[in-house]
């Protein structure tokens, strides 16, 4: 973490500042990735500095909480199999699991009522990891029902809740 002094975006007034982990899949909602990130910069103590790159051990030990929004099909299936083929599953699988990782699912109505979403679903928070339910209402595609990603303000309020529940205490 970059002190104050070297990262001039840092709010003066809060003592700790966090890390959040976005994780991005191939879902159409991820559409709503701007307004995410830049309401989630908007929460005090946010860390709002670049660094260079770095492996997904180095990001699972810098973040204080991993959000994945929105979390497609495929990933979830690779996440609840313990796949890790992409830098993402490998933040997940490598993930330390004191810390929170929430994750928002988005997909199609009909893949959400197949019977192996459940499964997976139930898997991940077997993991410990917290979910942010899916909502209803007019996909892109045109289908109407569940599983269209939960609002922004619903993930940020979320996140809000869990950094300030665990205090963003930071474990490697």
């Amino acid at each position: 973490m970059e002190s104050s002094a070297s990262c001039p975006a840092a709010a003066p007034l809060v003592k700790k500042q966090f890390h959040v982990l976005v994780g991005v899949t191939g879902s159409v909602a991820a559409l709503k990735l701007p307004l995410l990130v830049s309401r989630l910069l908007d929460i005090p103590g946010m860390w709002k500095c670049r660094s260079d790159p770095v492996l997904h051990i180095d990001l699972r030990r810098w973040a204080d909480l991993m959000l994945v929004a929105p979390l497609d099909a495929n990933t979830l299936g690779k996440v609840a199999s313990g796949i890790c083929d992409n830098l993402l599953t490998c933040v997940i699988r490598a993930w330390d699991c004191r810390k929170p990782l929430l994750f928002c699912p988005a997909m199609n109505t009909v893949m959400w009522e197949h019977p192996i979403t459940a499964q997976q679903l139930g898997q991940l928070k077997a993991f410990g990891y917290v979910e942010i339910p899916c909502v209803a209402k007019q996909l892109v595609c045109g289908d109407q029902g569940l599983g269209a990603m939960a609002e922004v303000g619903t993930i940020v309020d979320k996140v809000k809740e869990v950094l300030f529940q665990h205090g963003g205490s930071q474990q490697s």
